[in-house]
């Protein structure tokens, strides 16, 4: 591996790590302010809407140079948002600032998935893809334990003073500061294979993105559809984990489970899936699968011993699932335009985001377990548009086939 790929790995590991430190917290702070707990979907949706905006601009900025400056102001503006939402102590106002974290924290996303696709090779895409999926997995497991042990651990509530849910939005948005700083100082962008997009206006380079095959724009719906499903998991499981009695830490733990998890599947299992032609298939299976597993778990009488056995299989059909989905988007870029291509991704992702949690929270209220089948069936939707995908590749391969023999 080269040198500059795994600094990049490395990074997608502390962004991971410092950007979910304020997540097992954020149930029991809500509940503390006395809010219900459907604006939590609210709050998460908010961040998503930024997610969704910021994406395509930071996507489109980024392609066109300054890649670091851009990353920079993006962490910049994510540090901000999480101080506000702390400690604005106003739902309108959290909810703006859920908003600004959203749109900030979106561009080091988009343009540090863009630069490490134009830093691999075609061949070994997937698997880098992989490790960076891995790396934000372990550091976001790494980043819910240690928000939670914060919380919780009698030494650091006495010398932080984290028994006030606030101080760990504060520690994170000041070592996330740290962490922008280090990357403008270390972050090489030398001997890209691609070029920079050239000088066009913005608004010029924000239509091309809406110019993408039918095919494409189907694939990116699905996408949405099980971004949904696999969104209401994560988080609804974080309350659902308070809900049932457990603490702060009892989730970090269980998180940074399901993060190691995801690291072996990533290192020993997505390459060799990797190599399959017909990814678009081995997408649908899995997604399947993952449906299955959900009906399931949210069932089973024993939770605890369910989360930590059957739900990890959900956990490795999630690590193979990322990198083939991204894989298969980059595909469909010109050179010089990997940020507005994952900028795009990432806005379809968004709406998901936005979506499942909206649904979710007034869903939960029902009842848990509506939420997680609705979960299930999301996945299952977005399965069956896959489906039609594959027909329509293979429609649009035997049309190319014809016009080659005629010609």
């Amino acid at each position: 591996m080269k040198k500059s790929i795994l600094i990049m790995i490395l990074f997608f590991l502390f962004q991971g790590l410092l950007h979910n430190l304020g997540h097992p917290v954020t149930p029991a702070f809500v509940r503390s302010l006395g809010i219900d707990d459907y604006m939590f979907g609210v709050f998460f949706a908010s961040m998503s809407f930024g997610l969704m905006i910021g994406a395509p601009i930071w996507g489109t900025l980024g392609d066109r140079g300054r890649k670091k400056l851009y990353i920079f102001i993006g962490l910049l503006l994510y540090s901000i948002g999480q101080i506000g939402f702390a400690y604005s102590n106003h739902v309108l106002l959290m909810i703006f600032f859920r908003f600004v974290s959203g749109f900030g924290v979106v561009g080091s996303m988009t343009i540090l998935t863009s630069i490490l696709i134009e830093k691999s090779e075609v061949n070994e895409r997937a698997k880098y893809l992989a490790f960076s999926a891995a790396a934000v997995t372990l550091g976001a497991s790494l980043g819910y334990y240690t928000g939670g042990f914060l919380s919780t651990n009698e030494f650091f509530r006495s010398l932080l003073h984290t028994s006030d849910y606030r101080v760990i939005f504060l520690i994170q948005a000041i070592t996330n500061v740290i962490y922008a700083s280090i990357i403008m100082m270390t972050l090489s962008l030398k001997n890209m294979k691609t070029t920079i997009a050239k000088r066009t206006s913005f608004f010029n380079s924000l239509k091309e993105i809406a110019h993408i095959k039918p095919s494409l724009l189907l694939f990116l719906i699905s996408l949405t559809l099980m971004t949904i499903g696999a969104t209401n998991l994560s988080k609804y499981i974080d309350i659902y984990f308070d809900e049932l009695g457990y603490s702060p830490q009892d989730l970090g733990t269980f998180v940074m489970a399901t993060g190691i998890i995801s690291l072996v599947a990533s290192v020993f299992i997505v390459p060799y899936f990797a190599r399959f032609k017909k990814q678009l298939k081995v997408i649908s299976i899995i997604q399947f699968l993952s449906a299955l597993i959900v009906f399931f778990v949210f069932r089973a009488e024993k939770f605890l011993l369910t989360i930590y056995t059957v739900y990890m299989i959900y956990v490795v059909f999630k690590a193979i699932y990322l990198p083939l989905e991204q894989n298969y988007i980059s595909k469909h870029a010109e050179e010089g335009k990997y940020g507005r291509i994952m900028g795009l991704r990432q806005s379809f992702v968004s709406i998901g985001m936005i979506v499942g949690p909206l649904l979710g929270g007034f869903l939960y209220e029902i009842r848990p377990l509506v939420l997680f089948d609705f979960s299930g069936i999301a996945l299952i939707c977005g399965v069956l548009l896959l489906g039609i995908v594959y027909i329509m590749e293979v429609k649009e391969k035997q049309v190319k086939n014809l016009i080659q023999e005629n010609s």
